[in-house]
């Protein structure tokens, strides 16, 4: 893996792909490490293997595919989501404590807005609108045929104005995986991709995407 110090905030590409139930102990130790003082503010870029989460508000009735791929209480805000390779989860932990750009201090609502528009300027950088949903969780896209498609999620947790998780961003997954479960509990509504509508991104271009939105959305 690779770290790299970004001011106060460093940030780490996790090689390969990282089983979710280390994941969870690994941003756990973070956590405390940062309300310890011990350890400094991280942004770490992973992707798993085929996974269902569930968040605190997940109905059960919303996995539709129940043993199709492992599944995990998260222990994050929301409800179901999906995690495969070709998607970039960005997995935050920063001290709430204080302000980050557009996140103001210990104003949660401020820190998810942040997320979206950090998601918003890095999809940008493709071409790609990605848009907020009043009522819906996460990044959209407007489709040439008049629907709309997710792109992007959010779900946060915040332990002593400490967070973790963060975002997931399709990159190019395998999007029929995500017919397992109802996403985000939010029905009649598609799933895309950066791949689906077309454009060629590697995970490393993403990445250096994702850094420079980092840089005008939270410093």
């Amino acid at each position: 893996m690779t770290e790299l110090g970004v001011a106060a905030v460093a940030w780490r590409v996790e090689p390969g792909l990282l089983d979710y139930p280390a994941a969870l102990a690994a941003m756990q130790a973070r956590v405390a490490a940062i309300r310890a003082g011990t350890e400094g503010e991280l942004v770490w870029l992973v992707e798993h293997p085929p996974l269902y989460t569930a968040g605190t508000s997940a109905d059960p009735a919303d996995l539709q595919a129940p043993g199709r791929f492992p599944t995990y209480d998260a222990g994050r805000g929301g409800q179901w989501t999906y995690h495969g390779p070709g998607q970039r989860t960005a997995y935050v932990m920063l001290d709430l404590n204080r302000a980050h750009g557009m996140a103001g201090a210990r104003d949660v609502r401020s820190y998810v807005a942040a997320l979206e528009e950090w998601m918003i300027r890095a999809l940008g950088r493709f071409g790609v609108r990605g848009e907020r949903r009043a009522g819906r969780v996460g990044i959209w896209v407007a489709m040439r045929d008049g629907s709309e498609a997710k792109i992007g999620a959010i779900g946060v947790r915040v332990t002593r104005w400490v967070s973790w998780h963060g975002i997931a961003l399709n990159v190019a997954p395998e999007l029929e995986h995500f017919a397992g479960i109802v996403p985000c509990g939010i029905r009649g509504h598609g799933v895309t991709s950066l791949a689906d509508l077309g454009v060629v991104a590697s995970m490393g271009e993403v990445d250096a995407a994702l850094r420079a939105a980092w840089e005008e959305v939270f410093r």
